[in-house]
């Protein structure tokens, strides 16, 4: 019988862990304030953002929420963030994504402080990761190693694939795995046999933005499945990037969607945060 990977009960005891130690830097007389910026009002970044106000609100952590209107042009945009930048007490800055087609979101990016960027976006805690130095690890990929590792499932010297290579999920998240001592491939849209590489993973991590793609032809007996896709189904039913029915029997352990990576993500958003104050 394979074992469901809980998202929710581990990020909730993230999220415990976490309020314990911001009671204890406010007994000290410390605080963590995280800015928020939000463009627009695409449906989904309000949930995500709504989801991070509430976070934020649990731990302990103050929240700074800046709603801009979906015209603002990009110089007013980096001009908040460069003012942020210099707020003594702001300690982390996150701008939700996608922003409108106006702005140039990887210059928005390499603006913020890498010493306030909480979501590991900016390319010198990106570069800190490669080499192995102290930087914020990309919020989804970091949630996952916490998965594997409160689940008792060992990385080190397994074989680990991951199915994309975006900037975001898939490359940090091989870089962690092998941080980790796994022995790691990276599959994408130009790998040729596919399957017959994934078939070999004893952890496979699914990132590649296609619902239900990856099926049970896709997976070793045995293997560790992680899904980090999210979408709707033909009925309207959230799924992810795995058939999850059909994948479930043969896995040792797996990640539901919903329940699964999804609430890892803001739990470790919070973790960056209160790194950033420590």
């Amino acid at each position: 019988m394979y074992q469901i990977i809980d998202g929710k009960k581990i990020s909730q005891e993230i999220k415990d862990e976490l309020k314990e130690k911001v009671s204890a830097l406010a007994a000290a007389g410390g605080r963590i304030c995280l800015a928020v910026i939000q463009v627009g009002s695409d449906p989904a970044s309000s949930v995500y953002v709504g989801n991070k106000k509430k976070a934020c609100a649990y731990i302990g952590i103050e929240s700074q929420a800046y709603e801009l209107p979906q015209e603002t042009t990009q110089e007013e945009l980096l001009a908040l963030v460069r003012r942020l930048n210099e707020d003594d007490q702001v300690n982390g800055i996150l701008v939700q994504l996608p922003l409108p087609a106006q702005i140039d979101e990887e210059q928005v990016i390499q603006t913020i402080a890498p010493e306030k960027d909480v979501d590991g976006f900016h390319e010198k805690n990106v570069g800190a990761l490669c080499v192995g130095s102290r930087g914020y690890v990309s919020c989804t990929p970091l949630g996952i190693i916490q998965l594997l590792k409160r689940s008792g499932i060992e990385i080190a010297g397994k074989r680990c694939v991951v199915l994309g290579r975006s900037n975001i999920v898939g490359k940090p998240m091989a870089l962690l795995l092998l941080r980790e001592n796994g022995t790691v491939t990276v599959c994408h849209s130009h790998t040729v046999d596919v399957k017959e590489i994934t078939r070999q993973a004893d952890i496979l991590v699914v990132a590649i933005g296609k619902p239900k793609l990856v099926d049970e032809t896709y997976v070793k007996e045995g293997a560790v499945v992680i899904d980090v896709g999210i979408h709707r189904d033909e009925n309207n039913k959230l799924c992810g990037d795995v058939d999850f029915e059909r994948v479930a029997p043969h896995t040792s352990a797996i990640t539901p969607v919903p329940g699964g990576v999804g609430p890892m993500t803001i739990a470790m958003l919070m973790h960056n945060c209160v790194s950033s104050a420590e």
